[in-house]
């Protein structure tokens, strides 16, 4: 789809479909909807006295404007109540609206910037929410249908805006958008191939032809050199499956002397539970559980477009979780990459021990911060539920950042804690850890188990069970630009993170 900015009235350039908006308890309609409805003779504002448009958050209403104005119909989404108006309510209506207009064969659009008048929001971070919101909205996951039932397509999607001193910060918050948002997609698009088309080489030739495509280094490690470094975790995992694992590795330089974060992203492209086998119902969606991995791959995409001042190196450890007759048992005691033993519970607890090691190649590699981002626990997306994001950190400055930039993505994260006391429950009488605790807190001993291959550098853990996928149309929370499937989460969150560290916000 194209993405344009233009200068110039609304209500004179041509499109199958204007987008134009409406706060929730206004009468009369003012700003760029006043002018379109005097344009109108009215039509908006005979749309409020009917209560057919209340201004109700994602609310729609439609109107053919019979050439009375360029654009041929015209569409007034609810932005909700303006008190609780902000960025997230941006991508929400934006979203909703295209959304809506495709249905309707809607092939070329144009829009106001939403909330950069009255709504009080700077127009780069308005132009910003306005592109995502529409380019998540757009994507459709059903990629091996066959079908072509739904097949419109919007072509074209232009912002109007009328002040020229504008235009460069509204087209600089569009780029950003689109870079932010096709990466989003991205990552949602790998997370949605089924599992026969996504095993660990596969994830990573991906990974390697976004490197290409974007001008960032990658390496992978195979089997034998993990191997000769006494990456026992992550192999340890992989034993069970006829698939062979690899660490991805990615990496966005800025230039040498500069700080580095380090991404570690899972990337268990299928998860039977191994020995620990895990119950029929619902297994089919265990191909999600290497999202943290793809939003890594596309985080990284996405800064190499972006351009911060800062170093980042992506890491994705990359298997399957079978039952195969070589496959690691519980009871079994494991050497990592660190030198710390784990004496395995369950053979269902893998996560973590790809992570173990690819956290340790991210110390030993010299990185100033690590997040790992994973689909790690239910006992997270049974605490909080499908719309928050556990974190969890050693480092309070790092967690706020973190904060601060999911904040701005639109995702909403819940910091919880990593009490000492939990760290009895990974006691082994064998072994240096035990790779699981108890059933209560599981979420919490799950970081806790990561913390011991950190040190002393600041660190956050992101546990996306719960948010990494959705089935429902809008999400579960109603985000408006979300369809079943995975649901790109950490993409934009891990970007703008990078951005912030370096000085620089997104």
């Amino acid at each position: 789809m194209e993405i344009r900015v233009l200068e110039g009235s609304i209500a004179e350039v041509e499109s199958d479909a204007l987008i134009v908006n409406l706060f929730e308890g206004v009468t009369s309609p003012g700003g760029a909807t006043g002018a379109v409805d005097r344009a109108l003779d009215g039509m908006i504002a005979e749309l409020i006295r009917s209560k057919e448009a209340t201004g109700k958050l994602m609310e729609t209403a439609l109107l053919h404007t019979y050439g009375k104005i360029a654009p041929k119909r015209v569409l007034v989404i609810g932005l909700g109540k303006s008190g609780e108006f902000d960025l997230v309510a941006v991508r929400k209506v934006a979203g909703a609206a295209v959304r809506f207009l495709r249905k309707k064969g809607v092939r070329t659009v144009t829009s106001i910037v939403h909330g950069a008048g009255i709504g009080g929001l700077t127009p780069r971070d308005a132009a910003r929410a306005v592109v995502e919101g529409t380019i998540l909205g757009l994507y459709q996951g059903d990629i091996y249908k066959t079908s072509e039932e739904d097949s419109n397509e919007v072509e074209a999607f232009t912002i109007v805006e009328r002040d020229r001193a504008k235009i460069p910060d509204v087209e600089e918050g569009a780029r950003e958008g689109r870079i932010l948002a096709d990466a989003a997609n991205d990552a949602r698009t790998l997370g949605n191939e089924p599992p026969n088309r996504m095993t660990p080489s596969i994830l990573s030739q991906r990974a390697r032809e976004a490197a290409e495509r974007f001008g960032l280094g990658f390496e992978e490690l195979d089997e034998k050199r993990m191997a000769e470094l006494g990456m026992n975790a992550l192999l340890s995992v992989a034993q069970g499956s006829a698939q062979p694992p690899r660490l991805i590795i990615l990496r966005y330089t800025a230039g040498d002397g500069k700080p580095t974060i380090a991404f570690v992203g899972k990337g268990l492209t299928f998860d039977s539970g191994g020995i620990s086998i895990k119950p029929q119902e619902d297994m089919h969606l265990m191909k999600y559980d290497m999202v943290g991995g793809a939003a890594v791959i596309h985080a990284l995409r996405a800064l190499a477009e972006l351009k911060p001042d800062i170093n980042v190196i992506g890491l994705i450890p990359a298997s399957e979780n079978m039952p195969g007759g070589s496959a690691y048992k519980p009871g079994d005691v494991i050497t990592c990459f660190s030198g710390k033993t784990v004496e395995i519970i369950t053979t269902d607890a893998e996560g973590r021990m790809m992570l173990a090691d690819a956290i340790t190649y991210a110390v030993r590699e010299g990185a100033s911060y690590v997040v790992d981002i994973a689909t790690l626990t239910g006992s997270c997306a049974i605490a909080l539920g499908n719309d928050f994001t556990g974190i969890m950190g050693n480092n309070q400055e790092l967690i706020e950042k973190l904060t601060e930039a999911a904040r701005s993505a639109g995702e909403q994260v819940w910091n919880l804690p990593l009490p000492p006391a939990y760290k009895d429950q990974l006691k082994s009488s064998i072994a240096d850890l035990k790779n699981v605790g108890s059933r209560y807190g599981g979420a919490l001993t799950g970081g806790l188990f990561l913390q011991e291959f950190v040190g002393d550098i600041p660190w956050v853990h992101m546990d996306i069970a719960g948010t990494a996928y959705t089935s429902k149309e809008d999400g579960s929370g109603g985000a408006g630009y979300l369809a079943p499937g995975a649901t790109g989460v950490g993409v934009r969150t891990l970007a703008m993170l990078a951005m912030r560290l370096s000085g620089r916000s997104a």
